[in-house]
């Protein structure tokens, strides 16, 4: 069984048109999109980053198999701009933490894991533990409100100040569980402060949103933006982002000779969320909260 299974990469591969062009693949990780969109047609390209230092080996398994069709920048995709000049066919992101970052305790992305409290997906920076002990107490509310949308954040920050110093993610998970009953529907009561720090710490609204402008350098005419989120606050960023930049829908006169004049940067054909379907949740429980977004580039430049 792979490490990571990529969400949605049917519907991704599918509305990528994926037909001899250069992609960017904003988020590699274990591979998935990218070996997909390069077996998908033999004159496919793809241009991908990642942060992680930790998925450099998997990068030189595909460059391996894929030779000069493959080419991976070890940098957040939030500069693609700054590595892209020539305008590409697609950019696809998949947001957020990779079963790969969860699944390794040393990491210290998981609540049900233990080991030490970084979260950092590049190893660099402010870690996690920094965060928790030496933050203020309304400090830490904020970000635990924030970013994980914690509606008992300002207990939760009382906990970790009185609980210092807080070093691992059993110890972390263990003061939220102090205060805060396990909830109805059998989730973990620290699920929305590990991701709020998660979040915190590597600035994933931020990049998100730096990405998506760039989006607008180095797209061409024609070319697709995908964006794949799992939780409301990105989808949030996606969908206004979207909103502000989209071109309406074009309906037909079939009376008149209509000539559209869009002054826009995206057209968004399909007024639908896309999300998984029943056999992909079956067979990868990661895509539930799976949401697809995409556009199509117009011409203006």
């Amino acid at each position: 069984m792979p490490l990571h299974i990529p969400v949605l990469l049917n519907a991704v591969l599918t509305r990528l048109d994926c037909q001899g062009g250069v992609f960017v693949d904003g988020t590699f990780g274990a591979g998935g999109y990218t070996r997909a969109i390069l077996k998908s047609h033999p004159k496919n390209q793809v241009i991908a980053f990642d942060r992680d230092p930790t998925v450099k080996p998997i990068a030189d398994e595909v460059k391996a198999e894929f030779k000069d069709r493959f080419t991976f920048i070890p940098d957040r995709f939030s500069r693609v701009a700054e590595y892209i000049k020539t305008p590409v066919d697609g950019f696809v992101l998949d947001i957020g933490v990779s079963s790969m970052q969860i699944d390794g305790p040393e990491r210290g992305f998981s609540f049900r894991l233990d080991g030490p409290l970084d979260m950092r997906m590049s190893g660099e920076g402010q870690s996690a533990e920094n965060v928790v002990n030496t933050m203020s107490e309304k400090e830490l509310a904020d970000i635990l409100y924030t970013y994980g949308e914690e509606k008992q954040s300002r207990k939760i920050a009382r906990a970790l100040i009185a609980n210092r110093p807080i070093m691992t993610t059993q110890k972390l998970a263990e003061v939220i569980h102090s205060v805060m009953p396990r909830p109805k529907d059998g989730s973990d009561s620290a699920m929305r402060s590990f991701q709020a720090l998660r979040i915190y710490v590597n600035d994933e609204l931020g990049e998100l949103k730096r990405a998506l402008n760039a989006s607008l350098k180095i797209l061409k005419p024609q070319g697709r933006l995908l964006v794949v989120s799992f939780h409301s606050l990105e989808d949030r960023i996606v969908k206004e982002f979207l909103k502000e930049n989209a071109a309406p829908r074009q309906h037909k006169n079939k009376y008149a000779v209509e000539k559209m004049i869009i002054d826009k940067s995206f057209i968004v054909t399909e007024k639908e969320i896309v999300m998984a379907d029943e056999n992909e949740l079956k067979n990868n429980p990661r895509a539930h909260s799976a949401k697809l977004r995409w556009a199509i580039r117009t011409e203006v430049s």
